[in-house]
């Protein structure tokens, strides 16, 4: 069987040199899954399809799948397509169980007493402030919501039902694919979050990265933390738990964002932020470069030996250094050469530097940089070098988690 038309076969995005297809929301699933579940309880009748304006003003054409008839309830599914985005989330079934309102009476100006929405299994629920649901709440964001009483209000009025609606969104498979996604570390327990603003997927997947972190530094500074640490992925979450007597779940990710971290972070009000790396994406900073990514900018062993020739390095080191490939390899030849410590400290110096004019000096700013290998071969901990303000904030981490 090929795959169903959807409404967006026509529509793209031009993404650097691709054109890349759209998708369409968990919100605009659970809201299309909603309203076919109602109106199948409300007229009696079967639907194969149902139509679903989002608010970006495309209209979906998605096929009903599952459906389950029972005594007061209508249940189904609608399969979620992320297009050419890099979603967990894509070909998961997104259920609405839609049943007769058990209160007598609601206010006729209320449209969220007409229609209750809840989660149930695999959606998750919220555990933290400063999200857009409140602490307690199922995991369904506003506009999904609004999406899906806009559609059920339509019908109740339409088939003249008085008592209202009461829909329930679950995602069978949400409780495990939570795992591969930020809620957990969101406050979001037990499963996925039902998304969406357009109700449309784009495929921009560093917009939804710089989203995402802008959202956990938001988080950190409601719970009245100003003080964070702040790694660019797993690498340094690693080198923490080994090294580091600090509470490190509330560490933050900014993977090679390290830029937009430093500024919205200083419109946060956030006092202090100890960046903790590896080298190879690090090393970057010394340079001024605050995205990280090496399509972006890749001037590592360019940065390495410029720092090297400060500290003395010889002609035909710094040309062996320029040949090299990683800097775990220019690690190591510095090393053996003898002019590691000293290229080190000129290379936080200069991170250091750049830290401070990014952040306008708004925000006490320090890294610890370190060597996967150099840990593994057996020289300490693996740590290169760290910021001379290094100390100072980690003690007030240290407050803070106390």
């Amino acid at each position: 069987m090929g795959k169903q038309p959807n409404g967006l076969e026509h529509y793209f995005k031009q993404v650097d040199d691709r054109k890349l297809r759209l998708g369409y929301t968990t919100g605009s699933c659970a809201a299309a899954a909603a309203k076919a579940s109602a109106y199948m309880l409300l007229s009696g009748e079967v639907a194969d399809y149902v139509n679903l304006m989002t608010p970006k003003g495309i209209s979906l054409h998605l096929e009903v799948l599952n459906v389950e008839w029972g005594r007061g309830f209508v249940s189904c599914a609608i399969r979620k397509d992320a297009g050419d985005d890099p979603d967990v989330t894509d070909g998961v079934l997104i259920y609405a169980k839609v049943s007769y309102h058990t209160k007598d009476r609601f206010s006729e100006n209320d449209d969220r007493e007409r229609i209750y929405i809840t989660g149930g299994i695999g959606v998750g629920l919220v555990t933290k402030p400063g999200l857009d649901q409140p602490q307690g709440a199922p995991a369904i964001n506003r506009v999904p919501r609004q999406m899906i009483t806009k559609e059920l209000v339509y019908l109740c009025e339409y088939y003249q039902v008085v008592k209202g609606l009461d829909v329930e969104i679950s995602v069978p498979q949400g409780v495990d694919l939570a795992k591969k996604t930020f809620n957990p570390r969101l406050g979001i327990m037990g499963g996925i979050s039902i998304l969406g603003t357009t109700g449309i997927v784009e495929p921009m997947s560093e917009s939804a990265l710089i989203s995402s972190i802008r959202l956990e530094l938001k988080q950190q500074a409601e719970l009245g933390r100003k003080s964070l640490i702040v790694t660019p992925g797993n690498y340094g979450q690693e080198f923490l738990k080994k090294h580091f007597p600090l509470k490190i779940e509330d560490a933050i990710k900014c993977s090679n964002f390290v830029g937009e971290t430093i500024d919205y972070a200083a419109e946060l009000g956030i006092e202090d932020i100890l960046f903790v790396a590896h080298i190879g994406k690090f090393i970057k900073v010394a340079g001024g470069i605050f995205q990280t990514h090496s399509r972006i900018a890749d001037a590592r062993m360019e940065i390495l030996t410029a720092n090297a020739v400060l500290a003395g390095a010889s002609q035909s080191l710094l040309k062996e250094l320029m040949q090299v490939v990683t800097t775990e390899e220019g690690i190591r030849i510095l090393e053996e050469a003898g002019y590691l410590e000293q290229t080190m400290e000129h290379i936080m110096e200069r991170i250091l530097f750049h830290l401070k004019r990014r952040s306008l000096d708004r925000i006490n700013l320090g890294a610890i940089l370190f060597s996967s290998e150099l840990g593994k071969r057996g020289q300490g901990s693996g740590e290169l070098g760290r910021t001379a303000n290094t100390e100072e904030i980690i003690e007030k981490i240290r407050r803070i988690g106390a």
